[in-house]
């Protein structure tokens, strides 16, 4: 077992590695337990470099022999690395170690998937190769040379030799060996080309288990449009001769940058309209986007050490997101951030986990691949893109790639070109990247002769390590519109850089209904009392579509926070003014189907929480089950009138008109469901011809209870493709009722065809039984112990996924005693087992303490 106690590193401990690497010359000879890697490295010391001893990491390999400018050596080996006695000049090292890559369930390293070959080497994963100095700031140039009997055989960069049974490849960009990437297997390519804006060809190819080539299109047509799009926004070129993406069934994450040879979870780039929901289309979109962009924001320019994450994820997840708005609706993109972002990095910053967006410590640093890290680490990409404005942005870009291609950067050298580029002081603006939680932003307002005044106070809760917090750059897109709902000032970006500010505007003929925030211009909790009408005026005429969406978002909070805890009925005035949203069919349906949308149950829980009231998970149930109820019944005219408006007669196309309309279709059929018990959605399941339309009637049936036919018939559809068959786990658990969840996701288990040791496959049980929210939180207990056997189970295989699950009990302390303890007693039953991985060790000593 792994050493569960490991060493805290520092961010103020950084030195550099005491050797420089020329390059590296990797032998790897294929077999499933006896792998040989053979390695040539050109060292010489490094001049910026302080004094230390050669240490290389290693762990989980057999060193066969090690030598040093040919004569052999014999290192000190620990189960971390080896240490070594070398010349004070150049010398070349080489090395001949074994593993074996079928044993390797973690994922980690060099392992196998389905008898393919296949390597995830970020955050540390190269170090279970060979002996290396395993640390993003040592960049080399890497040549590869393959050999075994399989069919095909890939690296990164560009292929420069192949024989009978051996295939070599060229990398001429120096990279750190987190980048570094190897498949071989049987396997079939979907090719393709793309013709840069310099006009070289580059080959593409999207390599698949035989059988997947039919699901290759789309992803193809995704790459070409990210290339053309970061050429034309960013400027960026491609600079390889071939680009490679390979769909991986067993893969921890959902895909991996490695220079020229991406790595992809099959579920994010595998794609058809039978087997694959709009959803998915678009997902499998921005996460190519994303892979793709890091070829620059990642790859040439990479980060010093792994507290820099953010500078290649926050960069490349805010250019994502702006290719997504380019390619689909900015408007819906954005709401839909801000969901995701409330949903999953709003609680880290509350909780136990919490840590800022450069953390300035870890133990285990995959345990920092958070949405603090991403989409917060984005959110203040755009705050600061929001605050110079698109030319300062180019232009600050611009010198970024310029000054740091081929350099492992900081933080530091980021905001140092915008300060260069636009002459701004940013040593404030700065915090962002130190300070941890979520900033809380009051207002109150006054009107007098004229002049209207907004006032602000910001503060940010303590969070662990960090209980005093200093006033942070908040960015405020602020419109006002008079009384009949013109807009007499258009959006405006208030700077905020004090704990409390003021802002004016003279010359107003009225006293103006502010719009606050809109597009959600900084990631903050907004504090402000206003009256229901007010917040129905905004629904009604706001201009700005967020915080349209927001002020229905506010009402419906307030609505479910009365039902839930003095027992009031539902707010049929909202429901009025939302009606009259969802009529309006200039509006995109893929807006309307998020309007329709409730707050979940964990947001609730939250707010509750804020608000001093213990969450009750099944009262928040029963709240939001009557309010969907009373909305279908309101618009029981309404609802077939809709259904017939989104039906869409032409040929399948995941585009954004034809998923929009699917999207308020679907939200739609739920409602109705709620009144026919299901007749509208088996119609609908039986007549589909797109999962899009197939699994949201499913997931109908399954909450009426009227589901069992339509699962025997989907099971029989779809056994044989894996994908479908996650969909069809997680559905079961995540649609069910609360009472009934643990339950079935227990029985799901215990199926032959769980195969808990692929990260898709369990994630479709677990994660959808923590994501129901009363379910997993039920009275009993059953949905803490059953998780919790199942994350002491899989540590043993793959601690990576186990420690990322384990964040689900990040919010025990919200709620009432008897729960806090269940899941109190189950965090410590999973910290007690003997051998527990380093990964989960930290995650529940945090989540504990």
């Amino acid at each position: 077992m792994e050493d569960a106690s490991p060493q805290t590193i520092y961010l103020k401990d950084y030195k550099p590695f005491g050797w420089q690497v020329a390059d590296v010359h990797l032998t790897v000879t294929l077999a499933p337990n006896a792998t040989r890697v053979k390695t040539r490295i050109h060292f010489e010391p490094n001049p910026n470099a302080p004094a230390q001893d050669f240490f290389l990491h290693g762990e989980e390999l057999t060193l066969i022999r090690a030598a040093i400018d040919g004569t052999e050596v014999t290192p000190e080996v620990t189960p971390q690395g080896l240490t070594c006695t070398v010349p004070d000049g150049p010398f070349l090292w080489e090395s001949d170690v074994e593993i074996a890559p079928a044993e390797n369930t973690a994922l980690e390293g060099l392992y196998m998937s389905n008898g393919m070959y296949c390597t995830q080497c970020e955050a540390e994963g190269f170090r279970k190769i060979t002996y290396y100095p395993d640390r993003p700031d040592v960049m080399a140039t890497f040549t590869v040379r393959i050999e075994g009997d399989e069919k095909v055989k890939l690296s990164n960069g560009n292929p420069t030799d192949s024989g009978e049974g051996w295939a070599e490849w060229h990398d001429p960009w120096p990279k750190p060996a987190y980048l570094f990437a190897l498949v071989a297997g049987d396997l079939v390519n979907h090719p393709g080309e793309f013709t840069t804006m310099s006009g070289k060809d580059v080959e593409l190819n999207i390599w698949v288990r035989p059988g997947d080539e039919g699901k290759c299109a789309f992803g193809m047509e995704a790459l070409k449009a990210s290339m053309k799009w970061d050429e034309e926004v960013y400027g960026r070129e491609y600079d390889l001769d071939i680009f490679n993406i390979v769909a991986v069934d067993d893969f921890n994450m959902g895909a991996m940058e490695n220079k020229g040879l991406n790595i992809f979870n099959s579920s994010c780039v595998l794609a058809s309209p039978e087997t694959s929901t709009d959803a998915n289309f678009e997902r499998i979109e921005a996460i190519i986007a994303h892979e793709y962009f890091h070829n620059w924001t990642g790859n040439r320019i990479t980060c010093r050490d792994w507290f820099q994450l953010c500078l290649k994820e926050g960069l490349t997840v805010f250019r994502d997101s702006e290719f997504t708005s380019d390619m689909r609706s900015a408007e819906v993109k954005r709401i839909s951030d801000v969901i995701d972002l409330r949903a999953r990095q709003f609680p880290e910053d509350q909780g136990p986990l919490s840590h800022p967006v450069r953390p300035e410590s870890f133990q285990e640093i995959n345990n920092f691949y958070t949405a603090t890290v991403y989409e917060k680490g984005a959110e203040v990409i755009g705050m600061l893109k929001r605050l110079v404005g698109e030319d300062d942005y180019a232009k600050a870009l611009d010198l970024y790639f310029d000054r740091h291609d081929g350099d492992a950067a900081t933080i530091e050298d980021w905001l140092r070109v915008f300060e260069e580029a636009t002459g701004r002081d940013l040593s404030q603006f700065k915090r962002w990247y130190s300070q941890s939680g979520t900033p809380h932003l009051s207002v109150t307002e006054d009107y007098a002769d004229g002049t209207y005044t907004l006032t602000f106070a910001q503060h940010t809760p303590p969070t662990p390590g960090q209980a005093e917090k200093a006033p942070q750059v908040l960015p405020i897109a602020v419109g006002l519109l008079n009384p009949n709902g013109d807009e007499v000032v258009g959006t405006t970006v208030l700077e905020m850089t004090e704990a409390e500010q003021s802002f004016t505007f003279e010359g107003l003929s009225s006293k103006p209904v502010p719009s606050i925030l809109r597009g959600f211009s900084a990631p903050v909790v907004l504090e402000r009392d206003s009256a229901p009408d007010e917040k129905r005026f905004l629904l009604a005429h706001d201009s700005d579509a967020f915080n349209r969406w927001e002020s229905s978002r506010d009402l419906a909070r307030a609505c479910l926070y009365a039902m839930i805890t003095e027992g009031d009925g539902p707010d049929m005035a909202w429901i009025d003014a939302l009606e009259q949203v969802i009529r309006d069919d200039a509006l995109d349906p893929a807006f309307r189907a998020l309007m329709l949308a409730l707050p979940t149950q964990a947001e609730l829980a939250q707010m509750l929480h804020a608000k001093g009231v213990t969450p009750d998970p099944d009262a928040i149930y029963a709240a939001t089950e009557t309010l969907r109820n009373a909305m279908a019944e309101r618009w029981s005219a309404l609802l077939p009138e809709l259904s017939g408006q989104m039906r869409v007669d032409d040929d399948y196309a995941p585009d954004a008109e034809q998923s929009g309309k699917r999207a308020l279709g679907n939200v739609v059929l739920s409602l109705r469901t709620r009144l026919d018990g299901g007749a509208a959605a088996q119609a609908q399941f039986d007549a589909a011809d797109n999962m899009t339309l197939q699994l949201g009637a499913l997931s109908c049936l399954i909450s009426a209870g009227a589901e069992d036919k339509a699962l025997a018939a989907f099971e029989a559809q779809w056994k044989n493709d894996r994908l479908v068959m996650d969909k069809w786990f997680a559905l079961q658990v995540a649609a069910t009722a609360p009472e009934n969840a643990a339950a079935r996701a227990e029985a799901l288990t215990k199926r032959p065809d769980f195969d808990w040791k692929n990260p898709n496959r369990f994630r479709a049980v677990m994660g959808s039984l923590a994501m129901n929210h009363a379910g997993f939180h039920a009275k009993d207990g059953r949905g803490y112990r059953l998780l919790a056997d199942w994350l002491i189970k899989l540590d043993e295989k793959n601690p990576q996924t186990t420690a990322r699950m384990c964040s689900v009990f990040q919010t025990w302390k919200r709620y009432d005693t008897d729960r806090q303890a269940m899941m109190k007693a189950e965090l410590q039953r999973i910290a007690d087992r003997p051998g527990l991985s380093r990964d989960v060790t930290e995650m529940v000593t945090r989540l504990l303490s």
